[in-house]
């Protein structure tokens, strides 16, 4: 397995993370004192307020992000593009993908949206490679 494919990976189980991360204030409490409602999750995702309804909302954004990246990691591994020049994308990528999140949680939209385009280019070059 490429280092790209296991970026594919890493790329794929980040937005999972994150929403654990948001979900987890929520863990151990009963549903009726706010706890986390795994019977109707989407509603009380939908209730979160601050940091964690922007944690819910990177999550999204993450599982939006990964078609483009993954098929740009396949496209250039199919076009026989130099294996280590398509690592160093999917390896950007990943670190982009964790700085956005990492931006997005923080509220900080305006730098979030700078990093979100650098994700969009990574995943683009793929193409070129």
């Amino acid at each position: 397995m490429t280092v790209a494919n296991l970026c594919i990976v890493a790329a794929s189980m980040l937005p999972v993370l994150v929403a654990g991360f948001g979900k987890s204030p929520g863990y151990g409490k009963p549903r009726r004192e706010g706890g986390y409602d795994n019977a109707a999750p989407r509603a009380w995702a939908d209730k979160l307020t601050g940091w964690q309804a922007r944690a819910m909302a990177a999550q999204n954004n993450g599982f939006e992000a990964l078609p483009l990246f993954i098929a740009g990691v396949l496209a250039a591994q199919q076009g026989h593009a130099p294996q280590d020049r398509i690592d160093a994308l999917a390896l950007a990528f990943v670190a982009i993908r964790l700085v956005y999140t990492a931006l997005y949680i923080g509220n900080k939209p305006a730098l979030r949206s700078g990093v979100w385009a650098l994700g969009v280019a990574a995943s683009i070059a793929l193409f070129f490679a």
